[in-house]
């Protein structure tokens, strides 16, 4: 007996179990319930925002030390100014002829500069250039005392110059523009001063007296008559520029009057005075 091959039956089909729910452990939000409607943020414009930028001013410490330093700086700087201004005031109502002598004065100080650098050249040329040294020193060594001396006072000297007179009948004129006056001259190439018989050197100091001023402590009296060398076209307009002696004096109601010569001798004499400690370094 044959056999046939009959095919497998087919299982029943499972029905289909439905997806079970996850399980979570975060509770659910209840709905949301709807609310007003939040209000619309306005828009700021540039310049808005540029104000807002600015004010108010935010500073830090080391912007505020620099501020302060600035300011400083900046008031010295006016203080400066406005002082050099105040000094070149009285040269502001000068008249044209007068700054034309101020700038006289001023070339004629250069010049002498320049006149004695080159007289110094010229003897170290001789020095250099002479057969006999040793006599051309001895010789330049003769000059060039005879120079310090009229410097010290201890040599009298003559030659071209001014005689300038102020008469103090008020009594106003202190030692103070005595002196002033004496700077002014001495700026102006003035070489030998003697003031009422009193030889004025760069030692010289004055000081108030009863009725009158003390030179080096001898007192003199008004009128103060200075005798003075030196090239009389520097002296006189020395004297006269805007705001110097002359003005000044006149503001104090001193007669001034200034005469130009062509020889003016100053022979008051100073004792030529030993010093105590100091000794020439030279062998």
């Amino acid at each position: 007996m044959s056999t046939e091959n009959t095919p497998p039956e087919p299982e029943p089909s499972r029905p289909q179990e439905p997806p079970q729910p996850q399980e979570t452990s975060q509770p659910q939000e209840p709905p949301r319930q709807p609310g007003p409607p939040e209000p619309a943020v306005p828009q700021q414009t540039g310049r808005q925002r540029l104000a807002a930028g600015l004010w108010p001013p935010r500073f830090s410490r080391a912007q505020l030390i620099v501020a302060l330093l600035l300011f400083v700086l900046g008031l010295g700087l006016a203080i400066q100014v406005r002082s050099n201004s105040d000094s070149s005031a009285p040269l502001r109502g000068a008249r044209q002829e007068d700054l034309v002598r101020i700038l006289d004065e001023l070339d004629g100080r250069t010049q002498r500069l320049e006149d004695e650098k080159q007289r110094l050249d010229d003897q170290r040329k001789e020095l250099q250039s002479s057969s006999n040294q040793a006599e051309e020193a001895r010789r330049q060594t003769v000059e060039k005392e005879r120079q310090l001396g009229i410097l010290a006072g201890t040599v009298a000297a003559q030659g071209p110059g001014i005689t300038l007179r102020i008469t103090d009948t008020k009594g106003q004129v202190r030692s103070d523009q005595l002196l002033d006056t004496l700077q002014e001259l001495r700026a102006a190439g003035a070489e030998a001063i003697q003031i009422n018989g009193v030889r004025v050197v760069a030692g010289s100091y004055f000081s108030d007296e009863g009725g009158g001023v003390g030179i080096d402590g001898k007192k003199i009296t008004q009128p103060y008559e200075f005798k003075v060398i030196g090239k009389p076209q520097d002296l006189e307009p020395a004297l006269n520029i805007p705001g110097g002696v002359v003005q000044t004096m006149e503001k104090e109601q001193a007669t001034v009057a200034v005469t130009r010569s062509a020889k003016i001798v100053v022979d008051a004499l100073r004792a030529a005075k030993q010093p105590d400690y100091a000794r020439s370094s030279s062998p």
